[in-house]
């Protein structure tokens, strides 16, 4: 379930980023996962505050998340095979599907919680809707699609090699201490 007023602003790195409760290393959370779409709320030094679709917010190293284009690009023209959104959006249909028939199973006592994690290992789901705006994740290609209804485009991909020259997100940002001093 999509909060409302969500609009992405940015996706989280291919490699996931580490989150924290509150803009200090002492207090990490859950990390996001590699290409979520999140809203950015505000920045704090290297700090961001970012919401994800279903509401929850955390803070990460901001200088890590990949921007949206702020209008993504839409295809004019006739509705192309590989430009359609309907393949990506049943496959979408079917790994929830399948996913919720296992979520079934394990609360039933069918699965035990190996068995449950062998068969959902690898499934990856991704879809947001906003008014006619879709975002659908492409686990084929390993890639993001933005579609207006009627064409997708790749807006991001998790197969772009890390940048050479950028620390990875291996560490806590800057700690930001307040200007009267107390940490």
């Amino acid at each position: 379930m999509t909060s409302p007023g969500f609009r992405p602003t940015h996706v989280v790195p291919p490699s996931g980023l580490p989150a924290w409760e509150a803009p200090d290393p002492a207090r990490p959370t859950v990390p996001l996962d590699a290409l979520l779409p999140v809203e950015l709320l505000e920045r704090l030094g290297e700090w961001g505050r970012i919401r994800c679709a279903n509401g929850w917010s955390a803070w990460v190293d901001g200088r890590y998340l990949v921007a949206v284009p702020q209008d993504p690009p839409t295809g004019d023209g006739p509705l192309g095979e590989a430009a359609d959104p309907r393949p990506l959006l049943a496959q979408a249909e079917q790994a929830l599907n399948d996913y919720r028939a296992a979520v079934e199973e394990l609360a039933q006592g069918a699965l035990d919680g190996e068995s449950f994690r062998a068969r959902t290992q690898g499934l990856r789901i991704g879809v947001v809707v906003d008014g006619e705006s879709v975002w659908v994740y492409d686990p084929g290609e390993g890639r993001w699609m933005y579609g207006d209804g009627r064409r997708l485009n790749t807006y991001a991909s998790d197969r772009v090699a890390p940048r050479a020259d950028v620390p990875g997100p291996d560490h806590a940002p800057t700690r930001v201490v307040p200007s009267d001093g107390e940490p």
